[in-house]
Parts: C-alpha cells; structure tokens; sequence
C-alpha cells in the first residue's frame, strides 16, 4: 500500500494497491481512484512520524552520552599515562569500578525483566550473536579471569605499598566479565521494543564501558612493550635515543620475590585476550544497541554449518604457516636485544617469512575473488546492523597498519644510511597494505552474497507480480516447468489477489538488458570452469577462507606477544623522532592486531555460509 493514501476501499483495490508498491515498475493497473481518496490518511502517518521522532531523539542523546563518559575515560587515561599532577592509578580505577558497578545494574535488571515475561513472544536477530561468536568472547573471559586472580595476586604481593581500589578493581572485573559473558549468550539476538530510551541508555552504556577497559588493556600492555623496546635500543646502536624507562612498579619490596615476577609478567602475557575479549564485548553490544527499535524483516538468516570435509589442502597449508609463525616468534624473542648482529639476524628471519606468507595470502584472495567475478549471483544488500558493522571494523581497523606501512615506506625513501635489513622492510610494508585490501574485498564479497540454495530459487522464479484484470502470455513464462509451478500458488491465492501471474524475467529484452549493462556483463552469461563448478568451486572456496582463517590467526600472534618490527627496526624512530613514532605505532597498532583477529572471525563466518 503506498505510503500516506490510508485504506483501499475494497479487498480487491487492496491487493491491487499493495503489489504495486512493493513491486516497482512492473505491468500491472494503477490504483484505483476510489483508494485515493480516504479521509483518515493523514492520522496513521502523522502519528507514525510522532513515534519515530522521540526514538530518534533517544538514540542520539545516548550516544552523546556515551561518547562523554568515552571521553572523560579517555583523559584519566592520558593523565595517568603521563603521570599529571594529582592523577593517579587508584582515580582511573575507581572511575573504571564505578562505570563496571552502574552497567552490573542495568544488566540484572534487564536479565530480571526479561526472567519475568520470558513467556511474552521476543523478535530476535538472527544475524547476531552467533554460536562461534559467543563461544570465542567465552574463551576469552575465561582468561581475562585467569588475568584478573594474577593481578589480584600481585596485589597481595605489594599490598604494603598499594591502594585498595587496585585490590577491588581485578575483583569488580572478575564479575563483570562473569554476568556480562551470561548476558550475551543469552540476549545478544534480542530486538528490544519495550523500554526503549532507558535501553538504549543502558547498552550504550556498556559499549563504552567495554571500550574503556578495552584502551585501558591496550595502554598497559603498550607502556610494557615500550619499555621492553627501550631496553633493546642500545644493542641496535641508537645510543642518541632517550631510553628513560615509564615504570609505575610500587615502591616496595614483594615476598616471595620470584612469585611476584613470574606474576608480573604472566600479567603482560595474558593482555592480549583481555583486550580482545572486551573489544568483541563492545561489538557484541554496539548491534544489541542498534536493534533497539527494529523492524525485522520476513527473511530469516541460514544457520552456519561447520563442515570439515574437502578441505586439507587450506588447512595443512595454514596449519604450516601456524606452526611456521610460532617458531619465528620464538627464535626473535631469543635473539632480539642479545647483540647487534643476532638483531638483525632476527629482523630479516621476521621480513622474510611475513613477505612470504603475505604473498601467499594475497593469491588465494585474487583467487577466491576471481571465483566470484565471473560467477552470477545476486548480493544480499538487505538492512543488517551485524554485517555492516563487521564491514566497517574491517575497513576502520586496517587503516592502523595502513599508517605504520606507510610510515616505515616514508623513513626507508628520506633516510640517509640504510641498514641491510631495512630493504626488507620495504617490501613488507607494501605487501601488508596490498594483502589487507585484498583481503577485506573478499571478505566483504562473501558476506553478502546471498545464501547458495535461495539463489537457485531465485534463477528458477524471479519476482512474481500480481497483475489484474489482463490474461497471461504464454511468452510471460520461462519454461512449462516455470508455469506448472506458478499454476498451483495462483489457485491457492486469496479471491481478492486471483488475477494473472507473470513473470518479470522473460516479459521483455530490455530488463535483462539493464540487468546486465548494471553488471558490466556481456550478453551471454559467463559460466565457470568444468573443474569449478557445483561443489568443487565450494570446495575450493573452503580451501581459501581456512587457509585465510588461519593465516589471519598466525599474524595476530607476533605483535600480540612482543614480535613488533615496528619498534625494533629503529630507521623510522631516527627519521621521525623518537616520541612521535612510539606516538603512531602505539596508536595504529592495537587496531593492527584487532584487524586479524577480527578479519580470522569473519572468514570463520565465510567458511561456515559457503
């Protein structure tokens, strides 16, 4: 029914009117006169407009909201960081147990709510919140747990000479991870409709909250590696460089003392699933948030089928580089900062082996893409708060290891003298841009094409349009197959929407015309190779998203656990300055390493669609 007109005045000016809004410029009669003329239209859309104005309203103010809760965060943070005047620890953490305190209670009476009328029918997303998906933010809270009983140790080991908040915090932490992990597995799919500003309040709320504990994992962890990186600068030769380490150790002395170190640095190990635990947390909420309020449509999503055939090939090859990676990150830790040759020795081990893998990667994407170049299928461009928000991550978070290639390509072009291992830099730097754009194109392709089974339908049938009054052309049907099977559904139709069926594929040239020009294709549609086609091409397709998959896995272990070229290469700290590089590289690189563990889940989801 077109928008604004109110009630058609007879059934059958209804059925009439509703297919010619929803079908587009196909062959039918326009409405009749008598459904235009209605006196009661202007109600329904006045009060329609009504309703979405305060929704509106809500979802910009909590956003501002949580955009000035992120802010003030953010700035106890960098006072923190910089050691400011009258900033300490003990405040950030008691700003951070306050925002965790005030989302426990939003979620216990959410989970309360929803206890009490857990018979009332709820809309659900099922886009969002897949089983893998909670699954992995599991395995992460179970170590940021793990995390939160060595700080709560090291607490105890230094308690003569630290504040009680950096007791309460790792505890306050512990259950927050706890109850929230609870709340996602349970409504992570939700699509609210009652409550709606408060809710809004509430998960945005909580996004920020994660975002926080998120920037304040990263910014340990970074103010751990640097220090680490200033101690290995005089074994590289840049004795020029201010090598003043950032320490916050307390001031007194740990009992037993060989505990206490092995606490410190298990501590430091633990740090990345932490941050990716509270990142994938954010995300996870961010959709919830967006869905507050939504309309959901008729089409429900395919559930994902992990299926382990066919596909040895992509997993011995990233089993390999799995395995290949976790020795070269090994053997750098051991012989990074020993001496200036064995440095170098592990710089060109690391260039040598990411250049490798890197072109490999960037292959099997060119060929996942070919695949789908020059095979027709329709995109699925309906509206989806998930898959959008996956597609953008993908793009945001790879611009952090964009800066710091470019960074490196920059010092390599203005620097004077040129270490042996600094030409294997540059070919590193341009391969990871590459890669990464290749990479996303293939991964954002995938998402959206449309599900294998619901495509063949669609070739079989395209959009059927209800047309009244006029007889059907036998040219109108693609085949007698095509009309045998329309026949039936015409007869089972109500009395108001008993007309003629025709099919918009076939009715006419010059659709199929556009259809094809829109595409850039030739005429005649170009089919695949024999040896691609049916479930060899799926299999194929396997082989490149597991082979990517874990390729994307073995990536994020370097920066992850200390393997950072970025820090130790030295040429860019010399070209730049010392303090505006760490700047970048600390800024650019947490998004470097979230990029593959997020680009790892989304090629999970890849595999499992194909």
């Amino acid at each position: 029914m077109l928008e604004g007109l109110g009630s058609p005045a007879s059934p059958r000016a209804a059925a009439s009117t509703s297919v010619v809004g929803s079908s587009g410029p196909a062959a039918c009669p326009p409405p009749s006169p008598s459904a235009q003329r209605c006196p009661e239209s202007p109600v329904p859309r006045r009060g329609g407009m009504r309703a979405s104005v305060p929704q509106k309203l809500a979802e910009t103010l909590s956003s501002q909201y949580g955009l000035i809760v992120f802010v003030a965060g953010l700035l106890l943070l960098l006072a923190w960081a910089v050691h400011a005047a009258g900033v300490g620890k003990s405040d950030l953490l008691c700003f951070l147990t306050a925002l965790m305190l005030l989302q426990l209670l939003w979620m216990l009476w959410y989970v309360g709510r929803s206890s009490a009328h857990r018979r009332l029918f709820r809309l659900k997303d099922t886009h969002a919140g897949a089983g893998w998906l909670r699954g992995s933010i599991t395995l992460f809270a179970v170590i940021t747990i793990i995390l939160g009983c060595l700080k709560i140790g090291y607490f105890i080991g230094f308690s003569e000479c630290l504040s009680a908040t950096e007791g309460v915090f790792p505890v306050m932490h512990a259950v927050h991870t706890l109850l929230q992990v609870y709340f996602l597995w349970g409504h992570a799919k939700d699509i609210i409709q009652s409550f709606k500003t408060l809710e809004r309040f509430g998960v945005i709320h909580s996004v920020f909250t994660n975002l926080l504990l998120w920037a304040n994992g990263v910014l340990n962890e970074s103010k751990h590696q640097l220090n680490e990186h200033k101690e290995r600068l005089i074994t590289l030769g840049f004795g020029n460089i201010t090598t003043v380490l950032d320490d916050h150790t307390p001031q007194c002395n740990c009992t037993p003392p060989t505990l206490c170190t092995a606490i410190s640095h298990g501590i430091y190990y633990l740090y990345p699933f932490n941050i990716e635990y509270q990142i994938l947390a954010s995300t996870m909420l961010y959709v919830l948030w967006k869905n507050i309020g939504r309309k959901v449509d008729s089409h429900q999503h395919q559930k994902m089928q992990f299926k382990s055939d066919g596909v040895t090939v992509g997993a011995v090859l990233g089993l390999t580089a799995l395995a290949a990676t976790i020795a070269v990150v090994v053997v750098y830790l051991i012989h990074i900062g020993r001496s200036k040759t064995k440095s170098e020795a592990a710089l060109i081990m690391f260039y040598l082996y990411a250049i490798t893998l890197l072109m490999l990667m960037g292959a099997a994407g060119l060929a996942g893409i070919r695949i789908y170049r020059i095979e027709e299928k329709s995109l699925d461009e309906s509206k989806n708060p998930a898959r959008k928000l996956d597609s953008d991550l993908l793009v945001g978070t790879a611009s952090g290891s964009w800066l710091i290639s470019w960074g490196s390509i920059l010092a390599i072009l203005c620097a004077e003298d040129h270490p042996r291992y600094t030409w294997y830099n540059l070919p590193y730097s341009i391969l990871v841009m590459v890669e990464k754009y290749i990479q996303n194109l293939f991964i954002i392709e995938s998402i959206h094409r449309e599900p294998e089974k619901l495509s063949e339908d669609i070739r079989t049938l395209r959009v059927v349009t209800v047309c009244n009054g006029k007889p059907v052309a036998s040219s109108c049907l693609k085949s007698g197959g095509v009309a045998g099977d329309v026949a039936p559904r015409g007869r089972d139709m109500p009395p108001a929407a008993k007309g003629n069926v025709c099919m918009r594929e076939g009715c006419g040239k010059e659709e199929e015309k556009q259809e094809e020009s829109s595409w850039g294709g030739s005429p005649s549609p170009v089919r695949l190779p024999r040896f691609l086609q049916g479930n060899a091409k799926r299999k194929v397709l396997r082989n490149i998203a597991a082979f990517l998959f874990l390729c994307n896995i073995s990536l994020w272990i370097p920066p992850a656990f200390g393997c950072r070229p970025e820090y130790d290469n030295g040429l860019e700290e010399i070209v730049f300055g010392f303090e505006p590089w760490i700047i970048v590289v600390n800024l650019a690189m947490p998004f470097s390493i979230f990029y593959r563990m997020h680009a790892a889940a989304s090629l999970f989801e890849v595999y499992c669609n194909i």
